[in-house]
């Protein structure tokens, strides 16, 4: 008599595993357990083989008769039912090792020895919160252009246009890195052109009038809080590197005989080594500085502990702390007030350019000229600190 499930549930194990048939070589194996297996006996090309479709009742008596009949209706048309089972595994295992997360998070790990840690944990966030949920398991040959945008589309929903984009980026170079390697032939991301709203470029607050840059760089001098982010003010002031570069300093980029500050490329935003001629003023700064933190990693360590930085929030607060509000300065506004007075007086705009460090579109280029107008930016930078100085005593 064929099975029922009130018959199914009666079954109970014995010492050694036994068969209890059902219809059309459909049987459940019952093993002294007491685990019930699913399996169906059949003929192809006069040899008897087995089936196997699931453990009940993970796979109830229905489901397995159903794949029992898909089964006789492949044998029917003179295929395998077995071959064919093992054939999709071996394409399921194939999908998953070309699976875009798959190929993305080998990618991440090739790539980690040139990124900073927190550019690292941003790039793979960017991945797991935003593309591998919708794209993740997809073979990443078979994603085209439509999946793409439908996924970005998700970030832009939300406002995060300038995420869309640089998401896009990031999903371009794992497109990069598995054409390179053979599992893919293009890039569909490189066919978004236009297709997302433009970035709104982020205006940092900054002071470009002479005399209101005159009270700021007094009011610094005047700072009544932390003396160690009294010292960072005054080098933002005088350096005008960037924020995360500024507060991730360390005593052995110091060069105090050059007089110089060498930060590594893997600090610097474009991942370009970066030098930082070191005024007068500068290197007073930092020897009033040394004796303070010296004998640490960092010349501006949290206030908690040694092994870790100032928080990125330290300068803005010390400037909140003076009375200046995020619309009128921010601790990224020390590189645009220079970059501003710095041009109107007719300082040579590359030289402002390669000590601002901005991007340089040929990066092996960009490798090699870290020291491009070095001489000429040791003299803008003792000029601009004599002209803070200047404008201190308006």
């Amino acid at each position: 008599m064929p099975l029922s499930e009130r018959k199914i549930q009666t079954i109970k194990p014995a010492e050694k595993a036994y068969k209890v048939f059902d219809e059309r070589g459909l049987f459940l194996l019952v093993k002294p357990s007491g685990a019930k297996y699913w399996r169906m006996k059949y003929r192809f090309g006069g040899k008897e083989k087995l089936l196997a479709f699931g453990v009940y009742d993970d796979v109830t008596l229905a489901d397995a008769r159903n794949k029992r009949d898909r089964a006789r209706n492949l044998l029917a048309n003179g295929v395998d039912p077995g071959q064919m089972m093992l054939q999709q595994k071996e394409k399921l295992k194939l999908d998953s090792v070309n699976s875009f997360e798959t190929i993305a998070r080998e990618w991440h790990i090739k790539s980690k020895p040139k990124w900073t840690p927190k550019h690292c944990e941003r790039i793979i966030d960017a991945l797991q919160d935003d593309i591998f949920p919708w794209l993740g398991k997809k073979v990443i040959s078979e994603i085209n252009t439509p999946d793409m945008l439908s996924t970005l589309r998700r970030i832009e929903s939300r406002g995060a246009i300038e995420s869309a984009h640089r998401t896009n980026q990031i999903c371009s170079q794992v497109f990069r890195y598995a054409i390179t390697t053979g599992r893919a032939d293009r890039d569909p991301c490189t066919d978004l052109r236009g297709a997302l709203p433009p970035v709104r470029k982020k205006h940092y607050a900054s002071l470009t009038d002479k005399d209101k840059v005159g009270a700021l760089i007094r009011a610094i001098n005047g700072y009544e809080g932390g003396f160690v982010t009294k010292c960072a003010l005054q080098i933002a002031s005088f350096c005008f590197v960037r924020p995360g570069e500024l507060r991730n300093a360390e005593w052995s980029e110091i060069n105090f005989i050059e007089a110089e500050w060498h930060i590594p490329a893997e600090k610097m935003k474009m991942r370009v080594k970066h030098i930082v001629p070191l005024s007068k003023q500068v290197i007073t700064v930092l020897q009033e500085l040394h004796p303070v933190t010296g004998r640490g990693k960092y010349l501006f360590p949290s206030e908690r502990t040694t092994a870790r930085p100032m928080s990125d929030n330290t300068i803005n607060a010390a400037l909140r702390r003076m009375g200046y509000s995020k619309e009128e300065m921010t601790g990224h506004g020390f590189r645009s007030t220079a970059s501003t007075l710095l041009n109107e007086n007719g300082w040579n705009r590359d030289a402002i350019e390669r000590q601002l460090a901005h991007a340089e579109r040929d990066n092996i280029r960009a490798a090699y000229n870290y020291a491009e107008y070095l001489p000429e930016r040791r003299k803008m930078m003792q000029w601009w600190a004599d002209h803070l100085n200047e404008l201190k005593g308006r």
